[in-house]
């Protein structure tokens, strides 16, 4: 774009960093639930600033996080993503999130993208993308909260759209929503980037628009200044409707001032290209970071006087899916989980060998996996209880922490 293109306006680079940039060998940090569970905004800040160093390092210019939403039903399976279910907790950890990722200066910032815009964790039948049923002043006091505070109090450049509709008005066709609320109550200065697909949804699966181009008329009206995650209905489909003059010339220089303010900001013109070999991926300190945040993520739900766990114990036994699974230690926007790949993209320790290494000499170990994650087979039981049963102790590792 810089170099064979009539303007050479270099492009923006987004990437995922949910807990931690989601990329090969980048460092991997506690899932969102678990940062929630510190109660430590500071703890966070520390953690985005370190994503924010490595994204830079090779050319990223936005993320799309935090997530911000409140999430109320235990069946919708995107929970880990978020920071639980108060609104203030919510708003707290989303403003030491974006200030920590943006800095103080967004020409060595990433730009925040606060999502989802609005009230996706409240779904109906805890489906993802199904309607949101929430009355007017709930969704203000509690659904919309975190993304007022995140604009208001940490400046964030950008918010990503939410795929379902409220009160029969998709989010990605909102005006109230991107833009009277937005941008008229609050004072957003930055732009809104689609989900991915979601403005193709507004004809494919909302079925308010009858065509791609009516979907990008929509989207682009009501404020939705970039199509993620390629361009598709801001493309030849948006071109026509200028053509036709079904959407005014006036709409899209809107929106293509804010992009450039942004790249401007963030320092683009003058520097479009980083040298790679400067990266600094999963450094020492950054592990320790990691590891400082996944001890305060510890939640101890019950004690009654079994822990903490003598290190001469006679024998232990470990027993579960994922006893022996570094993969499985990842969650669903780690590199790990989401390219599913067979090994972790960075050094895991198994719960099974942190045990072993923390363990005297004397005392033994015995291991059985006992099932799998998804499965009835029973095969593996007989195993597991021959090996509680000479055993002092029994550690189940019986969670899965992957999103599917």
């Amino acid at each position: 774009l810089k170099e064979e293109t009539r303007l050479g306006i270099p492009a923006i680079i987004h990437e995922e960093c949910l807990s931690g940039f989601m990329a090969y060998g980048a460092t991997t940090f506690p899932q969102a639930i678990g940062l929630a569970s510190t109660w430590t905004p500071s703890l966070v800040e520390k953690i985005t600033a370190t994503i924010r160093r490595q994204m830079r390092t090779v050319g990223a210019h936005q993320g799309l996080s935090p997530v911000l939403d409140v999430v109320r039903d235990p069946r919708w399976g995107r929970n880990e993503e978020t920071f639980g279910e108060d609104p203030y907790l919510v708003a707290s950890m989303g403003v030491a999130y974006v200030k920590g990722l943006q800095g103080s200066n967004l020409r060595e910032g990433i730009i925040a993208t606060p999502k989802h815009f609005a009230a996706h964790g409240f779904s109906e039948g805890g489906r993802n993308r199904a309607p949101v049923h929430v009355p007017p002043r709930e969704l203000r006091e509690v659904y919309l909260f975190p993304f007022e505070a995140a604009v208001k109090e940490a400046n964030a450049w950008s918010i990503m759209n939410a795929y379902h509709e409220i009160d029969g008005v998709p989010c990605a066709a909102s005006r109230e929503l991107l833009t009277d609320i937005l941008r008229g109550e609050w004072g957003f200065r930055g732009y809104v980037v689609s989900d991915y697909s979601s403005i193709e949804m507004l004809y494919t699966f909302h079925h308010v628009a009858a065509d791609k181009k009516e979907a990008a008329i929509q989207a682009l009206e009501a404020g939705i200044e970039i199509e993620l995650p390629e361009i598709d209905c801001y493309g030849e489909p948006l071109l026509q409707a200028v053509r036709e003059e079904r959407i005014s010339e006036a709409v899209i220089d809107e929106a293509v001032s804010r992009i450039l303010r942004a790249k401007f900001l963030l320092g683009l013109f003058e520097n479009p290209y980083v040298d790679v070999k400067e990266s600094s991926f999963d450094t020492s300190e950054d592990r320790a970071l990691a590891l400082e945040a996944a001890r305060e993520s510890i939640v101890l739900l019950k004690n009654d006087g079994v822990l903490p766990l003598s290190k001469n114990l006679k024998a232990i036994a470990v027993v579960g899916p994922n006893a022996n699974n570094a993969r499985n230690l990842h969650g669903d926007y780690s590199y790990t989980a989401h390219l599913r790949c067979d090994e972790p993209a960075v050094p895991t320790v198994t719960i099974l060998t942190g045990i072993k290494n923390k363990v005297s000499g004397q005392t033994s170990v015995y291991y059985a996996k006992g099932c799998d994650i998804s499965s009835t087979s029973k095969d593996g039981f007989k195993e597991a209880l021959e090996a509680a049963e000479k055993s002092d102790v029994i550690v189940a590792v019986v969670l899965s922490l992957i999103h599917i």
